[in-house]
């Protein structure tokens, strides 16, 4: 783009604070948050737009960061870019570190299938076919992502675009950012192996084709594979229980089936799963229609094939002399793309080398996972397409401010609207959310999980009858709590499984909620179990929060209507000056 027009959805305005360029670009607004800093768009010399991640302030005055930084930058710019967000530039001297990327104007995977659910089956083999053929490329140049999940996968026109390859070792690795207990990465989506007692094992690209098993099986049916209420439990699937891929079938499904093998050594590799989606037979018709829609897709990965080689890099086993995870490579290894009716063809065979086998003491390896979840539990990031999803600089202490929106435009939360157009979230100052018949509907908001124990405050009006203004909190795949207000009761639930279990209710009748009326005060406080909610600074009361399996997640804005309405709708609520503090 080269027009000087701003992409509105997704870039929200700078910062008080904010610089206003960094070398020789010239910052514009932000488009996200998150464990390696902030992601501003930003503009050239010559009007063209370009995404660029400044590092955090404590990991800017790291010696050791700025060395491995600098090393990881210089790899990643070696990576073609065949569905990849190209490195264009990076300043590892900088007072302020940065690197520059190719901005890619497009929604994530996560957010696009959180909205409208699972892809159709031409728009699943283009994602599948475009993760693979970044991967051929990314592993290609000797480098391994380390974090490939749904919201590092941006549906660009033309193709999708993988972001944020390689730049989490220089993270994983600096004594400043992770313990030798931590990890960086999101344990959805991560390989067995990650979750072993070998400190030293390196990360081999068989982690990032488990993790894209994982992606594509979250693209075609809406969930992940091992998906269960906490961190600590999804490790513990993941190390030991099949994974669930109801909803795919035939070659899609077996293909998955075999990125997500426990044993590293039996996964394919990019490059030959690559090979089995577009040079093996006759390409499946969702395949051709994947292609016909996007056909730099088509040349990106026939490229691919084209400049890779295709020696099996994991028949090395990583132990073994003469293998180094440093080195480039010539062949890249893997990840499993969705291939809805292609030809079945036999499994492949198990590759040779060292067979990986479960840790024995799987319960102490889930302790350890609760370590590594302590950056997921505290990140933070503004739903850009191109943000970092780890954890926020220099970690985050009780009383600490965390978000502070007045809901009157973008910044936090933005706009969205259901397919069918019965419900949306929209901005006449105020977030007004509206649903045109009974049900439920959440506005996107911060996308990754926020601190355990919180406070919170937010105004709320409702609009019409029988409208309830809805949070949930400690919100994750769809479970959590909700605290619903309505005109004549503030109710306190669990959410799960789609339904809501009322735990407390607190009766307002005696002085309701005015319909139309100035926006009411609800403030909420959570620490461990103890829950507290007010209204207007007044202790309406408490309750113990008993879901012991709910540790933490998103809060999120929206609606709820009244189980027994009297009325049709529309039905709709708004949101004003919301606050987040860490508790403390």
């Amino acid at each position: 783009m080269v027009d000087g027009t701003l992409p509105g959805e997704r870039t929200a305005p700078l910062r008080p604070r904010d610089p206003k360029s960094l070398g020789d670009y010239q910052l514009v607004g932000r488009l996200g948050e998150g464990g390696m800093g902030t992601v501003y768009l930003a503009k050239t010399a010559a009007g063209v737009l370009v995404a660029v991640k400044m590092v955090r302030a404590d990991l800017a005055h790291d010696d050791e960061f700025r060395r491995r930084f600098r090393s990881e930058v210089n790899r990643a710019r070696q990576v073609p870019p065949f569905c990849t967000a190209e490195v264009l530039d990076a300043d590892p001297d900088h007072e302020h570190p940065y690197l520059v990327v190719e901005y890619v104007d497009g929604p994530t995977l996560a957010e696009v299938v959180e909205e409208r659910g699972p892809l159709t089956s031409a728009n699943l083999h283009g994602v599948a076919i475009g993760v693979a053929t970044a991967l051929t490329a990314i592993h290609g140049a000797g480098v391994i992502h380390r974090d490939l999940k749904p919201r590092n996968v941006l549906l660009a026109p033309g193709s999708p675009k993988v972001i944020d390859f390689g730049i989490a070792r220089a993270m994983e690795a600096t004594s400043a950012n992770t313990r030798t207990d931590q990890m960086v990465g999101t344990v959805a989506y991560m390989a067995p192996e990650r979750f072993g007692t070998d400190a030293d094992a390196p990360v081999t690209p068989a982690a990032d084709v488990f993790a894209w098993g994982s992606v594509v099986a979250y693209a075609g049916t809406g969930r992940t594979p091992f998906s269960a209420d906490s961190p600590p439990a999804t490790a513990a699937r993941i190390l030991t229980q099949p994974p669930r891929l109801d909803g795919l079938s035939g070659p899609l499904r077996d293909l998955v089936a075999h990125a997500l093998e426990k044993d590293p050594a039996n996964r394919p590799s990019a490059r030959e799963l690559l090979d089995l989606l577009v040079s093996s037979g006759e390409r499946p018709a969702a395949t051709a229609a994947a292609f016909a829609d996007q056909p730099d897709l088509k040349a990106a990965a026939v490229e691919a094939q084209s400049v890779t080689g295709y020696a099996p890099l994991l028949s090395i086993p990583p132990g073994m002399v003469g293998y180094d995870e440093n080195s480039i490579v010539t062949v890249p290894i893997s990840e499993a793309p969705t291939m809805v009716g292609a030809p079945a063809g036999p499994k492949p065979p198990p590759r040779a080398g060292r067979r990986w086998a479960l840790p024995v003491g799987v319960a102490v390896l889930v302790a350890a996972v609760v370590a590594g979840a302590v950056m997921l539990a505290l990140s933070l990031r503004h739903p850009g397409g191109d943000g970092d999803g780890a954890t926020p600089g220099g970690g985050i202490t009780p009383g600490q401010a965390l978000i502070d929106d007045g809901l009157r435009s973008q910044l936090f939360w933005r706009p969205t609207t259901m397919p069918s157009e019965t419900a949306s979230c929209s901005f006449d100052d105020a977030l007004v959310v509206h649903r045109e018949i009974e049900g439920t509907y959440r506005c996107s908001g911060p996308l990754d999980a926020m601190p355990a124990d919180l406070r919170a405050e937010v105004g709320v009006r409702l609009v019409t009858k029988d409208s309830c203004a809805a949070i949930w909190f400690r919100f994750q795949d769809y479970v959590g709590y909700q605290l619903r207000i309505c005109e004549r009761n503030v109710y306190l639930g669990v959410h799960r499984d789609g339904k809501i279990k009322v735990l407390k209710t607190f009766p307002i009748a005696d002085a309701r909620i005015q319909l139309g009326a100035a926006p009411t005060r609800i403030g909420i406080s959570y620490t461990g179990d103890y829950f507290e909610v007010f209204r207007d600074g007044t202790l309406l009361g408490s309750a113990t929060l008993t879901d012991k399996k709910i540790t933490g997640g998103q809060v999120v804005l929206g609606i709820f209507t009244e189980r027994d309405a009297a009325r049709k709708g529309p039905y709709e609520v708004a949101f004003t000056d919301v606050k987040i503090w860490a508790a403390g």
